[in-house]
């Protein structure tokens, strides 16, 4: 089994830059909380681009698709930024021969307090026994992009109401 993860950017992979607290999109953090959780399956990382999923574009969405459809893997874990997750799952749910997984994170991996490493590994998890769809995993629960959506106030994701 091999899982294939594509990094977009978003909260999960964002760092400290700088002494007016700014904080930008870095390298991909997979392969660091993968190393350290000595994980046991063949994976590839891909980073697609660094962006704040505020700043994706439709274009931007169809890159994703493209290079989604064109892996040979069938079980994809997408890192999102979680603002706009929700519209790259529908993109992709046009691909019905792979388990496609995005998540993200409210804070960065990079922080203690991150949700990213609980995440990712909830993804992980759901990649290998879920079947053939798109999925979006992260606040401890899976969903479908048609049945969730972002509560900012509470910072997770639920079921939409």
């Amino acid at each position: 089994m091999k899982i294939k993860f594509f990094s977009v950017g978003g909260t999960i992979d964002k760092v400290y830059f700088d002494a007016l607290s700014r904080y930008e999109i870095g390298d991909p953090n997979i392969k660091d909380i993968l190393q350290i959780a000595k994980v046991n399956f063949d994976y590839e990382i891909e980073s697609l681009f660094k962006k704040d999923s505020l700043d994706m574009t439709e274009q931007d969405r169809l890159i994703v698709l493209k290079a989604v459809q064109d892996e040979l893997a069938d079980k994809i874990i997408i890192t999102h930024g979680t603002d706009t997750m929700i519209e790259t799952a529908a993109i992709l749910s046009s691909i019905k021969d792979k388990v496609i997984v995005l998540t993200g994170a409210m804070e960065p991996a990079k922080f203690k307090s991150s949700d990213a490493v609980f995440n990712l590994g909830s993804a992980v998890a759901a990649v290998q026994i879920l079947p053939f769809g798109v999925y979006l995993v992260i606040s401890g629960k899976i969903f479908t992009p048609d049945n969730v959506q972002k509560n900012r106030d509470r910072k997770q994701f639920e079921e939409k109401m």
